[in-house]
């Protein structure tokens, strides 16, 4: 019912609303999602390599960055909202399975005198809880982009602790305080009502809860700037072509990244929502920028 629901675009603040941006381009709140929907729906099935593509790879180590950044144990509950292809979930499991192996790995040199037999059942036991209790959640609007993420995940050999849910990040369908992390990767710059999807995240979260946002922002560096718009203005969309076909969808995400606030900006947002100890790390000189937030 929630997915349902966000889908169609009802609920608080939901409604075709005031004028904002699509890319460069003024167009209703409505028009604006209907859009973006079409966006993604477009390039799901390239959107792993366009993103190899765009960055040069360098994808993959923001996003590794981002999990360090979060250092998630055994047990941890994450939300992963606009995660449609996986990668922060995949990520998320790869961790945490490696803190537990090295948690097992650390129990059974504290029991010495144990007997092969029964270091060998005890191995035998954990090893089947090696998420210790974990999952993640990936949430995504788009049918298309959870498409792709699940037959990845099944390609890959991801189950456990794994599941996927169709829904909104302005009005998400989960109960309150029930997350320990909530992040969104490149995803908080493609929802209409940022105000909106920030009180959702915080709503959701477990007191003591952190906020995470791994998202492009903007250069400090002049000379850097002019580059990198040179660049995305340049090249990105003609990859966007010869690899996706769809040159539209590629302009209007350079379009959306001069269009999102800095980081300053975004970051006052954030403690409106009611984080707190609220801070950023910018990557590459602020092409990229993670936001955190605590739930105290």
């Amino acid at each position: 019912g929630g997915a349902l629901r966000a889908l169609c675009g009802a609920g608080r603040g939901l409604a075709a609303g005031p004028e904002t941006h699509f890319g460069f381009q003024t167009v209703t709140e409505a028009e604006r999602r209907e859009k973006i929907y079409q966006v993604f729906e477009s390039v799901a099935k390239k959107y792993d390599v366009m993103n190899d593509s765009m960055t040069l790879g360098i994808h993959r180590v923001w996003k590794d960055i981002l999990m360090h950044k979060m250092n998630p144990s055994p047990g941890t509950i994450l939300l992963d909202v606009a995660g449609g292809t996986g990668d922060i979930a995949f990520r998320f499991i790869n961790y945490v399975r490696s803190a537990r192996e090295r948690q097992l790995q650390r129990k059974l040199k504290n029991h010495q005198n144990l007997s092969w037999q029964e270091i060998s059942e005890s191995y035998q036991e954990d090893k089947f809880k090696l998420l210790g209790d974990s999952q993640v959640v990936v949430c995504d609007i788009n049918k298309e982009m959870l498409k792709v993420g699940k037959q990845k995940a099944q390609h890959l050999g991801y189950s456990e602790g794994l599941s996927w849910v169709l829904g909104n990040a302005e009005e998400l369908p989960f109960d309150d305080d029930k997350f320990d992390v909530y992040t969104i990767a490149f995803g908080i710059r493609n929802v209409t009502r940022i105000d909106l999807a920030l009180e959702e995240a915080y709503r959701v979260l477990k007191p003591g809860g952190r906020f995470l946002c791994l998202e492009f922002s903007h250069v400090s560096n002049p000379l850097l700037s002019r580059l990198y718009d040179l660049y995305s203005f340049q090249v990105i969309p003609v990859l966007g072509e010869v690899i996706a076909g769809d040159w539209k969808s590629y302009q209007y995400l350079v379009e959306s990244i001069r269009r999102f606030p800095p980081q300053e900006e975004l970051k006052a947002m954030i403690e409106d929502a009611g984080f707190l100890k609220v801070d950023y790390q910018n990557l590459n000189s602020g092409i990229v920028a993670i936001h955190s937030g605590f739930k105290l």
